[in-house]
């Protein structure tokens, strides 16, 4: 079926409109980006102090005097923090992670509690067989992430009072380049040995004073490893929302492209369409003259 001329100079006005939110929404992702990649380098100084701290509480440590130290042989309750999003137009980004959290969840092959961020991610999660205890809104900006954070932390401790050790995992999206990134699974407690000696060695303290423990080696211990906590999981967050707005951003330049050529081939039968009528019409004017001369 041949459309009319005034068909194809609509679907080209709303293919300009659509243009044009596609265009703004690549610009807000772009700006997305960058601000919190930003965050994320600007809680290295905060990590390095939370790292002196650690230090301090492990010096001596044997692997058997903290509490925090993962034992040989003990029964762990697993937590996994999924990080997702809320909002489409991301490609694979959800179906990606969900990947790794499933096989990484039976590799362990023990009882788990997902806290997911996120309603997409929520309902990749149930549709593969894990179901999320509690489910977290995405933040919409960098100053949202700390109380999502807090409240997080504050779940994760209501878990712990539970369990005598408890095994906390994270789930999420770090952007690599540009506009790709790669799904990551990072075990967060209980610390190991391994880890320990690698603070005790790595992070020297400025002084040759050390700092006096005050409230007891394991509350101050627990106040610190909050802390690693919050930046670790404020990390992750971050990085998770750059990653989905690097993949936002790359859906919309993929949009752009199809309506740029969609746009071109209306046009060209568009003007080839009112070319045709143009002829038409002439040859009408031909005919009727050339009827009338006769």
């Amino acid at each position: 079926m041949i459309e009319t001329i005034e068909a194809l100079h609509q679907k080209i006005g709303k293919a300009k409109t659509l243009g044009s939110v596609v265009r703004t929404m690549k610009a807000l992702a772009a700006s997305n980006i960058r601000q919190y990649e930003e965050a994320v380098r600007a809680l290295a100084d905060y990590y390095h102090t939370i790292e002196l701290g650690l230090s301090a509480t492990l010096q001596g440590i044997d692997g058997h005097t903290s509490r925090f130290i993962k034992p040989e042989k003990k029964t762990l309750q697993t937590i996994a923090v999924v990080f997702g999003s809320d909002q489409g137009l991301v490609g694979s980004f959800n179906d990606q992670l969900t990947d790794v959290v499933t096989h990484k969840l039976k590799e362990l092959s023990a009882r788990s509690i997902i806290l997911a961020v996120g309603e997409r991610i929520q309902s990749r999660l149930t549709d593969a067989g894990l179901e999320p205890k509690k489910l977290f809104a995405v933040p919409g900006s960098v100053d949202a992430i700390t109380p999502l954070v807090g409240d997080i932390l504050t779940e994760v401790e209501k878990l712990r009072e539970k369990a005598s050790m408890i095994e906390l995992y994270l789930f999420y999206n770090s952007p690599v380049s540009g506009e790709s990134y790669h799904s990551l699974s990072i075990r967060l407690l209980p610390l190991d040995i391994a880890w320990a000696q690698d603070i005790r060695h790595t992070v020297v303290w400025p002084t040759k004073a050390l700092p006096e423990l005050l409230c007891g080696k394991d509350t101050v211990q627990w106040a610190l490893i909050r802390e690693y906590l919050f930046v670790s999981l404020f990390k992750a967050c971050a990085e998770s929302l750059a990653s989905e707005n690097a993949s936002r951003l790359a859906a919309m330049q993929r949009a752009e492209k199809n309506i740029d050529d969609m746009l071109e081939e209306l046009s060209r039968l568009y003007n080839s369409r009112r070319q045709s009528d143009i002829d038409e019409e002439l040859f009408d004017v031909v005919s009727g003259f050339n009827a009338l001369s006769d």
